[in-house]
Parts: structure tokens; sequence; C-alpha cells
């Protein structure tokens, strides 16, 4: 039965070298040092207060933290496009642009590059747009640098907001240096074999247009497929809130059903009403197990029916560890997928899943790409109430995260947010 993934024993507050990952280093970056600090996931708009950096008080670490640094990344999902309209995200953002400009943009400006994710996708369709107008545009490569301006209004108003910083957009990723390629990491949904419901309407976009994803090449496959999913699902989010189908509810329900973390929460409950040990605990056990159990073989049914389609593979199997193994075995496909593995990176940074890695006790094998790159995720900064519980800090969902690259050396993983308690994150 799933089980939400449990705290690694050894985890500490702090900071985590990716030490253990690749020795390989490249040159120094020419003109000297250059200490870029990459956050992703930030999720600002989202409903229900779940965007952390929304919050002043939440935003001083972070701020604290950057005011450091020689460059910020923020590595797509900047802004959550689906629960709503535009305008509401765009005004839940502005005082964290704002904010961040007067950190970034003090004497002399630095800057501050933005790479457009899933759920802000709209960031960069403009531009994307534009160029499919060409008559013969230039493949997409795994980094385009372009203007605010050029990629799209929105793009041009955090900008904007962000003045006196310098804000510059990076598309579908970017070098943060020679050894280290950072992306947002939704294209791993096309290689992911958890079905939600995006990966599902993904899957079968790749059939209508005869693109399977075990034959991508590159960007442009990718963009393909996903760019039509990611327009009608923003569509429907500019007229009204949207609702859990197709902001990620329906999942996390699904998830919840087949036990993935219901029975910790039921438990909390039960103590709660003062039933800690007896019949009604264990009889409402009983009952949520033999559910889970028939849930869980009508689930594996539905997952034979999709994989005979050619949509999958697909596993039944929602545990916890296996939502983090799922996903960086598909981000170790779209790092061969987006020719990095010729140019031998020996990082490789991005975002999505929000869960922050690796992290003491993690498997060092389960992060690294297929010909050596080493994987290494953000987290998060948004509250995920379905992953964590009330116990403190060190969850592996935790937020509040970020990554530090160095002008050589691993980079370093800090968590910025483990000594808050959960009455300071709850929204």
């Amino acid at each position: 039965m799933p089980r939400a993934e449990p705290v690694p024993a050894t985890m500490a507050a702090g900071e985590f070298k990716a030490s253990w990952a690749c020795a390989v280093v490249r040159p120094r970056v020419a003109g000297g040092a250059l200490r870029t600090l990459i956050i992703s996931d930030l999720h600002l708009g989202s409903a229900g207060g779940a965007d952390l950096l929304r919050r002043p008080e939440l935003r001083a670490p972070l701020l604290a933290e950057m005011s450091d640094v020689d460059r910020v990344v923020l590595l797509g999902d900047v802004l959550e496009l689906r629960h709503g309209p535009r305008r509401e995200a765009l005004a839940a953002a502005r005082p964290f642009f704002e904010d961040l400009g007067r950190v970034i943009g003090d004497p002399p400006a630095r800057e501050v590059v933005v790479v457009a994710g899933n759920h802000d996708h709209a960031l960069i369709e403009p531009w994307l747009e534009r160029r499919s107008e060409l008559s013969m545009p230039a493949p997409l490569s795994a980094e385009q640098r372009l203007e605010a301006t050029a990629a799209s209004p929105m793009m041009a108003q955090l900008a904007e907001w962000a003045a006196p910083a310098r804000l510059a957009v990076a598309y579908p990723g970017l070098w943060v240096r020679p050894d280290v390629y950072a992306t947002h990491g939704h294209y791993l949904d096309c290689h992911l074999t958890i079905p939600t419901l995006e990966r599902l309407g993904i899957g079968a976009m790749g059939r209508m247009l005869r693109r399977p994803a075990g034959a991508f090449t590159g960007p442009e496959d990718y963009e393909a497929v996903m760019t039509p999913v990611f327009a009608w699902i923003d569509a429907v989010a500019r007229q009204a809130p949207t609702g859990e189908i197709l902001n990620g509810g329906t999942t996390v329900r699904a998830w919840r059903a087949l036990g993935g973390g219901g029975s910790t929460a039921a438990a909390h409950a039960d103590g709660a009403r003062g039933y800690p040990n007896g019949y009604r605990h264990r009889a409402g056990r009983l009952g949520r197990e033999l559910r889970t159990r028939t849930l869980a073989g009508a689930f594996g049914l539905g997952v034979a029916a999709l994989n005979r389609t050619g949509m999958g593979p697909f596993n039944a199997d929602l545990s916890g560890g296996e939502l983090r193994r799922a996903g960086l075995r598909a981000m170790g496909e779209v790092v061969g997928r987006l020719d990095l593995d010729p140019a031998r990176p020996a990082y490789v940074v991005f975002g999505h899943t929000h869960r922050a890695g690796p992290l003491p006790g993690d498997d060092s094998a389960e992060w690294r790409a297929p010909r050596g790159a080493c994987l290494m995720n953000t987290g998060c900064w948004t509250y995920d109430s379905y992953f964590l519980t009330r116990a403190a800090g060190e969850h592996p969902y935790w937020p509040g995260s970020c990554v530090i690259v160095e002008d050589d050396g691993p980079p370093v993983l800090r968590r910025l947010l483990v000594a808050h308690s959960h009455a300071e994150l709850v929204p």
C-alpha cells in the first residue's frame, strides 16, 4: 500500500553539497567568480495561499541569501497561471519582484534569469508563436536567451517590477556554468510512469501527432506534444478559477485514496478526537485498508488498460519512493534526449517535482542520469499539504530550498525554512 516518503533519519538543517556526485569540473567562467542562486516552483498566485513567498516574513530568509549572489535564476513555475485569471497571479507576484529588484538591483545591478515551466508556460508562448511563423526557424536548442520584452507582455511586466535588476529570459534552460545545466524539468512528464492527467494528455497528443516520447531528439519534440496541452489548460484558467481536475487536486485525491498519505492524517485526526488506540481507531483503520485495497486493484486494472493503448508505460505503484524514482528516471531520459550528454554536464539542476535533493540518506545512484550527469532538485516554495505532516522541517517536500552554484565545485542545496514550524508555514 503506498505511503508518503519517510523523513531521512540523517537529515540536518542547512546546506548539502553534492560532493558524492561528480569529480568533473570545467574551467572557471571567463571574467572571474560568478555566484548563482537558483530557486524553482514559487507558484505565486496559488489558490489558498500555498505560495509562501507571497508573505513578507517568509521572503526575508531568501532575500537575505540573495544579497550575497551575482545572479538569481527563477527556474520555472514562478507564476501560478492555472488557478485562475492571470491578473490575479501577477498581482500576487508583484511584491516579490519589487523586493527582488531592491536586493539584486543594488549597484551594480545584477541579473535575474527567468525560465518558464509548465504552470507559467504562457510567459514564453508569444515568443514561441512568433518563432513558428518564420518560414524556416532554427531548431530549438537547450538554451535560448532573449530579452523580457521579446518573450511576452507578462514577462516585460515582471522585468519592470524587478528594475533596476536586469531581467532576462532563458528557455527551456540555461548553462549556469560550462558543466552545470538548469531547466525547470517539465519535459520529464513525457517519460513519467505515473498516470497523471497531464501525462495522459501528453501521451494522447503524442499519439495524435505520431511523435512518441521514445523517439524524441530535442526540445522541438517536447514542445510539439506539450504546448497544445498547456494552451488548453491556460485558456480555461483565463476565464475563471479552475477546478481540481485541472489544477492537480484530482491527482492528489487519487493518491490519497490509494493510501499515499491518508493513513497518517487519519491517525492524527483520531488522536485529536481521543481515540488513539481504541476500537473506533482500529475499525476505521481496517475500513480504510479494505477500501484502499479495493481501489488499488481497480487502479491496477485501469493502468493495464492504459498501457494497452500505447500511451504508457505506466506503473500502478504510487508510493512516495516510487514518485521520487519515477521523476528521476524521467529526468535522466530528458538529459539524454536534450543532447546534453555529448556536452558531458557534470550536474543538471531542475525543479518541477517539488522534492528537494539529493538529501542525506538518498541513494546517490538514483540521482545520476544514465550517462553520468548528476541530478539535483531545487525543491519548491509552496506548502504542499498533501505531502507534509505536522512534523517540522526535515520532510523531503518541506519548502524553502535553493541551489547555490559557485564558479567551481559541486552545487550546494540550502534549505532556508527548516527552522520554521509547521504552524508558521501553513496557509
